[in-house]
């Protein structure tokens, strides 16, 4: 388990790669996720993933992002890379795996 202060770096990295989740859904989808962005900014992107995770069902960006292709673009998707669990429960880590494995991506290839 990291310390308070390596743990408040790997919330700023995630932060960071959420913003990154915006401007790649953007770029390689044509997908403005300003909901997105703005829940990002209003929360952290660690507090927005939470958010987003105990929200039931599918939001309308990861299915936008599915019909793209591009689930490895999703908030889920980082939730499930192993730098970043220590940041969340197993049972967010579960939420994410299955909502992606609902969709066809093997949540196995990272």
């Amino acid at each position: 388990m990291p310390n308070g202060h390596n743990l408040r770096e790997l919330e700023n990295q995630f932060h960071k790669t959420m913003l990154g989740v915006y401007v790649s859904a953007l770029r390689e989808c044509g997908y403005n996720a300003t909901r997105f962005l703005q829940m990002v900014g209003n929360h952290g992107g660690l507090q927005a993933a939470k958010i987003l995770l105990h929200t039931p069902g599918f939001q309308y960006g990861f299915t936008e992002l599915w019909q793209c292709g591009c689930l490895r673009l999703t908030m889920e998707a980082l939730v499930i890379q192993p730098r970043f669990s220590v940041l969340f429960t197993e049972e967010e880590i579960q939420i994410a795996k299955n909502r992606l494995q609902k969709c066809g991506y093997d949540v196995t290839c990272l």
